[in-house]
């Protein structure tokens, strides 16, 4: 009896022992190499815009009829935007962009394009596609107007559209060129090509000593490893854009994800992200405090970060910023499955992409309508898309049609990307 106890004693220490081993192989991350950023007292970047800011708005005060101030002050708005996540400053660069653009009748390209890229980060692609096409005609600066056309036509999914305007501004030494020769190469689906893309240009942003378009590399660099699985090089990725800019939320947001996803410590990456919401009060982070409190079993923090969610992106100003959110979290609501289809059907007329008909799809499955749901994925999304939300919807869709060997030939390429789609999607991944 003594030597049977004995064996249970060694299997148990040899089971302890090959736990700790596990949970240290999938240990990546250190507090250490991150907390002086999560500390950092003061934003120098953002008191700096904020000087910028009171100058132009000053020098305009003073001399209202110099117009170009008041894209000097849009500059800074969106700057500030970036910097605190604040969706007013966004609106209020689109404001100034709107009185320059007037002053100047609409015919000056730099204007129009300016005021595009405002418009596409209020992920308004159609208006910002009517201003890049008059910036067109104009052709001033024509290969800065081809660059934003290639990244609109490339939000709108028309890609025979963007490979046309990649030609016209092909130029493998060229950042701006690569950098959307990668986000290309994304779409298709083929990463490696995307990652190599944006390797060579951020050796080009390093020579420049731009530090900005460095550490923007970085992060976009970080996302492409992580999707790749290399979540190492992800890390360190993320650790070399706070190196440039202590303040970047979106490279600690980065390594929130990977300590959250794959290491599976939700604690530590709500640590971190408490320390972002000082400074950055965007709602992206709600939504993954609330995916994180899920994770946990914390249904009423859960619920407290969609109130705050929902409470934010109520602002007339998001418009249609957060709709894909919005889709699926009103599909899951029973209440809300009807307005689900509506703001999908939204998204179609808008931005009709393959990601758009997922969503479409999604919330018709989630209404019950499975047969009209699996219509849309056929005609729409299969072979369309390889982002793997849609390839999980798109399974649970073929799944409940029936199609079980589709379904199933989906499941073993979800598995592999349960990093990317978080671990609440792992139980749904392994029913399939």
């Amino acid at each position: 009896m003594k030597y049977i106890q004995l064996i249970l004693v060694f299997v148990t220490l040899l089971f302890t022992v090959s736990c700790k081993k596990e949970s240290k192989s999938n240990q990546i991350t250190n507090p250490k190499d991150y907390q002086a950023f999560l500390e950092a007292d003061s934003n120098k970047t953002l008191q700096f815009i904020n000087t910028e800011y009171n100058f132009w708005s000053t020098k305009l005060e003073n001399t209202p009829n110099q117009y170009p101030y008041y894209s000097k002050l849009a500059s800074t708005n969106s700057q500030l935007f970036q910097l605190t996540g604040n969706i007013e400053n966004l609106k209020e660069a689109e404001e100034n962009l709107l009185k320059v653009n007037e002053k100047t009748n609409f015919n000056n390209a730099g204007y129009l394009r300016a005021l595009a890229r405002n418009y596409i980060s209020q992920h308004r692609f159609k208006e910002a596609l009517t201003l890049l096409k008059k910036a067109e005609i104009n052709g001033e600066k024509l290969q800065q107007t081809n660059l934003m056309l290639v990244d609109v036509y490339l939000e709108l999914g028309n890609l025979k559209k963007v490979e046309t305007y990649l030609s016209k501004i092909k130029n493998v030494k060229n950042f701006d060129y690569l950098i959307r020769l990668s986000k290309y190469n994304d779409h298709l689906g083929k990463l490696d090509n995307a990652i190599k893309y944006l390797e060579q240009s951020l050796a080009i942003a390093k020579s420049s000593k731009n530090n900005t378009l460095i550490q923007w590399n970085y992060t976009n660099l970080a996302d492409y490893y992580g999707h790749a699985g290399r979540i190492e090089d992800s890390y360190n990725a993320y650790l070399r854009a706070l190196e440039l800019n202590p303040n970047n939320s979106y490279a600690k947001k980065g390594i929130a994800w990977i300590v959250f996803s794959y290491e599976r410590n939700p604690k530590e990456a709500l640590r971190i992200l408490d320390a972002i919401t000082k400074e950055n009060t965007s709602p992206d982070y709600f939504l993954l405090k609330s995916e994180i409190a899920d994770f946990m079993g914390n249904s009423v923090e859960k619920e407290k970060q969609l109130t705050l969610y929902y409470n934010a992106v109520n602002k007339e100003d998001y418009g249609v910023m957060y709709a894909k959110y919005n889709v699926i979290l009103f599909a899951e609501n029973e209440e809300n499955r009807l307005k689900a289809i509506e703001i999908a059907k939204q998204e179609v007329e808008e931005r009709p992409t393959a990601q758009s008909y997922d969503l479409l799809a999604w919330a018709y499955f989630k209404n019950n309508n499975k047969t009209k749901a699996l219509e849309i994925v056929e005609k729409y999304v299969i072979n369309n898309t390889f982002e793997p939300e849609a390839l999980l919807h798109t399974a649970q869709i073929l799944k409940a049609n029936g199609k079980k060997n589709k379904a199933t030939n989906l499941k073993s390429e979800l598995l592999g990307a349960i990093y990317e789609l978080g671990p609440n999607a792992e139980q749904e991944i392994k029913n399939i």
